[in-house]
């Protein structure tokens, strides 16, 4: 036996083996099972897998060495987003000291970072340190005895069945010999293999696939090419699930575009499962808005890609604006969120889109009973993608078919709307391993972007089975939005800018009665944030957030009730037909500025956002400190709190002079704090339980002040700061992922116990009426009432379980309190005669609930998977067992009866989806 010794080292990247250079003769280790692989759901896709560059050669234990023992130590190493080695465990002991030994020398190896979607990312790694013992090296054969090599070639691609998509950082080898050599796929899904000829098994060994296996009969001196269809281990529609961003707010809770488009009674539209997260009260099933942590209407901002869009659903509940495929991630944050988002009291919901493949020509189309859709996604060339998603309903169309024919019997009012996404990705070059090396071919900086165009347009149109032109009522609303946006990205060294221009075009017109306005609007807008890590500890961000946009209207309006005109007894009052074009200009910026400190277990990030809007002659100036504070308890156990400052202006329509507008609205604020604890109690099951307090103060409300004219007389104003409210609650969030591919079962719960008030100060309005923030307090001494919008229980269970050969059952249940109503009183009728109309007497403002609210939905999928292209179908079916549920109430003309309005029956809606 040799004294010499040496080592050589097998890297797995989650069952992906990563071979760095020999450095003697020792056995290699072979590719662990698939059935090994870590979580499906848990795994980063790994764009540039790390490399061992330094290598550092373990100390033979003296004792094996004696006893001429050899082992292969099998460690599960962390390589953090610098390549160095921040965590070695060793997964079987093989004693003898070579644990001890194995562990000193891996803990100062070096890697190139391993990256995902081209971002230097931490990921954990098997690697197998083989401790052997050389045999004396051989004499040389003399030049008339030196054998020949033979040798052959197999050269391929890899390829994703059912996605085409190419699977990079795999391991190709021929059986299971140690010795045998073994290629690593490039980021085209290419290798090249030389070997002995005859008989090659083929194993293929990649992260988040089953293992691979074939024969191929490789002759002497030649070269067989072949392509190898790779399944992947969780299935036909497996979606790679990212690995989480650092939190930088107390809640955010992210969702992925695969456990969206599965979530049941959502129809496959990811953007719709935030309906269903803690914080979210449920809102009448025809408005799609989003009322969080007690938030009003409109008070929650909707982004797309860092810019704001007026719409995230379509008119009477539809989809989201956005195409499934098209999302890339969906962050939701209830509240508590950093300086660099504003305009808003509320919560932030923001849309990431996601860039076009880099291997090939990637698409899908989807068609169900409602509309249908198109996602292509392509490489132009090296450093250049495309994506395009387009879709349009058609229920317009085919309902006309099925309804009656006879004249008049049915009348249904239907959503007509279409959306479009198109973006360009630039700068990224595929042979780039790293961001270090990426800087490096492009002399130390490095630049990225993308441009993207958007929109959706929407119109409610009225059908009917009979004759159109006999009918006498009209339904005529219009709303449009584009948007325009570029993403300039610069890193260089530890500096980070982000620079966001766009442009957008918002159109909106409808009638009612008399009454008509036809609304366009223009926005300009650019945001810049600037980051530099000034060390391991401290991080600073600062930018501008600024738009301007520009309104006008066409407007025809009876003129308001004693405005123009003095109202008469005997009928209702019809006053002079307004007609007038009135336009208006605002902008609103925000300079903001906020760091990230690390002390010890703590992490503190303060931060201020400065406000500055003008609108016509209105200038508002608001300051927003904030601060989000982490503490790490435990390596499971993360306390959090938070508290702040918002601001949100009044749309810029709000300022237009009187009677339609008030040009001295001043900003909407609200203070927010919150604070809860996140902990993880295995490595698949999640608990996180939050509490807030909001405070709402100067918000909206309508109807406003009421004012003196200067020659005589009152107004009330259609709009003022008069509004105030208060929200506290208490939110949890129990999520089980799937544990690896076997893992069956995953979903979700989620419940939110909280209560709402509005109020307003000074007077009430007359007749104790209004929109929210006017009307409270029953006899007007109190200044708070319960808010309209008020759900004090919010429950909702989630779960979806893989029955096998593609099959997948899951079921969403909902449950919440009903919503607060004004009880009609009827005791005698109530005749006005100056208006000609019934007035009715009612109870207490808010002492009464509609029923609650519960809900059972059900989704099946099917999915079938062929070598190039996957095709699903799925039955999604709303209201399983058909539960009567309160939507809206409504009075008799003699406000004698009160009649509820029930939502939607149950609603199967059968789809189809092809992908390749």
């Amino acid at each position: 036996m040799s004294p010499s010794l040496n080592a050589r080292s097998a890297l797995a990247a989650a069952s992906l083996l990563l071979t760095p250079p020999a450095l003697a003769q020792a056995p290699q280790a072979g590719a662990p099972p698939a059935e090994a692989a870590p979580p499906a759901q848990a795994q980063p896709v790994i764009t540039k897998p790390p490399e061992l560059l330094q290598q550092v050669e373990a100390t033979y234990p003296p004792e094996a060495l004696a006893e001429g023992v050899t082992a292969s130590v099998r460690l599960i190493i962390t390589i953090a987003a610098d390549g160095s080695v921040s965590e070695v465990l060793p997964t079987e002991p093989a004693g003898h000291g070579f644990d001890e030994a194995a562990i000193a020398a891996v803990r100062q190896f070096r890697f190139s970072p391993a990256e995902v979607d081209g971002v230097p990312a931490p990921v954990q790694v098997e690697y197998i340190y083989h401790f052997t013992l050389n045999a004396p090296p051989e004499e040389a054969p003399g030049p008339d005895q030196a054998p020949v090599a033979r040798k052959a070639t197999l050269k391929g691609q890899l390829i994703s069945r059912g996605s085409r998509s190419r699977v990079a950082g795999a391991t190709v080898r021929c059986g299971d010999d140690p010795e045998a050599p073994e290629a690593l796929s490039d980021a085209d899904g290419r290798f090249s293999l030389d070997v002995p000829p005859g008989e090659c098994a083929v194993r293929v060994v990649a992260s988040g696939y089953q293992l691979y296996q074939t024969k191929e009969l490789l002759q002497e001196d030649e070269t067989t090419e072949v392509n190898f269809f790779l399944a992947p281990t969780g299935g036909a529609l497996e979606t790679v699930v990212r690995s989480d961003r650092p939190k930088k707010e107390v809640v955010r809770r992210t969702i992925t575009r695969q456990e969206a488009q599965r979530t049941p009674g959502t129809f496959g539209d990811p953007i719709r499962v935030i309906q269903t997260l803690p914080g979210v009260a449920r809102a009448p099933f025809i408005s799609g808005q989003l009322l969080v942590r007690g938030s009003n209407p409109g008070q929650t901002a909707t982004m797309m890609d860092g810019v704001g869009i007026p719409l995230l659903f379509h008119l009477l509940g539809g989809p989201s604006v956005v195409n499934a495929e098209f999302i890339d991630q969906l962050d939701f944050f209830p509240g508590g969120y950093g300086s660099q988002y504003g305009r808003a009291v509320g919560g932030i919901v923001e849309v990431g889109t996601r860039k076009g493949a880099a291997d090939t020509f990637h698409g899908s189309v989807k068609v169900d009973l409602l509309d249908a859709g198109f996602f292509l996604e392509a490489p132009v060339t090296d450093g250049i993608s495309v994506a395009a998603a387009a879709r349009r309903s058609y229920i317009d169309t085919i309902l006309p078919a099925v309804l009656p024919k006879s004249e008049g019997s049915t009348l249904s009012v239907v959503p007509k709307y279409w959306d479009y996404q198109l973006r360009v990705d630039f700068g990224a070059k595929r042979d780039a391993r790293s961001e270090e090396e990426a800087q490096a071919l492009a002399g130390s900086a490095r630049s990225t972007g993308y441009v993207m165009a958007f929109g959706s347009d929407d119109q409610l149109r009225l059908v009917t089975g009979g004759p159109e032109t006999e009918r006498d009522l009209t339904v005529d609303t219009h709303t449009l939005f584009h948007r325009i946006k570029g993403d300039w990205t610069y890193r260089k060294g530890q500096l980070t800018s982000v620079f966001t221009p766009y442009v957008g075009y918002d159109g909106t017109s409808f009638k009612f009665g008399a009454a008509k306005q036809d609304g366009v609007g223009y926005t300009v807008g650019a945001r810049e944030v600037l980051g530099l890590e000034l060390s391991s500890s401290l991080t600073v961000r600062t930018g501008l957030d600024l738009v301007y946009e520009h309104q006008s209207f066409d407007v025809e309006f009876p003129a308001p009730e004693n405005f123009e005109y003095v109202a008469f007894p005997g009928a209702e009052s019809v006053g002079e037909l307004l007609v007038e074009k009135i336009g208006l200009g605002s902008f609103d910026g925000a300079l903001f500025v906020e760091a990230d400190l690390k002390v010890g277990r703590f992490t503190f990030t303060p931060g201020v956002r400065g406000n500055f809007q003008r609108a016509g002659d209105a200038r508002n100036v608001a300051l927003d400190p904030r601060l989000w504070v982490s503490f790490a308890a435990t390596e499971r156990t993360q306390l959090k709190g938070s508290l702040g400052l918002y601001s949100q202006p009044a749309e810029t329509f709000r300022f237009i002079s009187l009677p339609y507008g008030n040009p001295d609205l001043a900003y909407q604020r609200a203070f927010q704090s919150s604070l809860g604890v996140d902990h993880r109690l295995t490595d698949v099951l999640n608990v996180d339980v939050t509490g807030f307090f909001n405070r709402r103060f100067d918000n909206i409300a309508a109807p406003g002040d009421i004012l003196s004219l200067p020659g005589g007389g009152v107004v009330q104003l259609p709009y003022s700061n008069q509004g105030i409210g208060r929200a506290l609650g208490l939110e949890v969030m129990v999520k089980k992922q799937r544990a690896s591919a076997t893992d069956k079962w995953s979903g979700w719960l989620s419940y939110t116990f909280s209560q709402s008030l509005d109020g307003r100060t000074g007077r009430a309005p007359e007749g104790n009426g209004g929109d929210f923030g006017g009307g409270f307090g029953g006899s007007g001494d109190e200044t708070y009432g319960l808010s309209p919008f008020d759900q004090t229980h919010i429950l909702t269970l989630v779960s979806t379980y893989v029955l096998g050969n593609g099959w997948e059952l899951g079921g969403r249940f909902r449950y919440t309190t009903g919503r607060p109503t004004t009880p009609l009183n009827h005791t005698f009728d109530q005749y006005q005669v100056d208006r000609n109309r019934f007035n009715g007497t009612y109870g207490p403002y808010a002492s009464a609930r509609t029923s609650g609210f519960h809900q059972l939905d059900m989704r099946l999928d099917k999915s079938w998977q062929f070598q190039s292209w996957t095709l699903g179908v799925y039955l999604d079916v709303q209201n399983l067992y058909n539960a009567e549920n309160v939507e809206f109430t409504f009075n008799d003309y003699r406000q004698r009866r009160e009649y509820e309005v029930p939502g939607i029956p149950i609603l199967p809606v059968v789809g189809v989806k092809g992908s390749f």
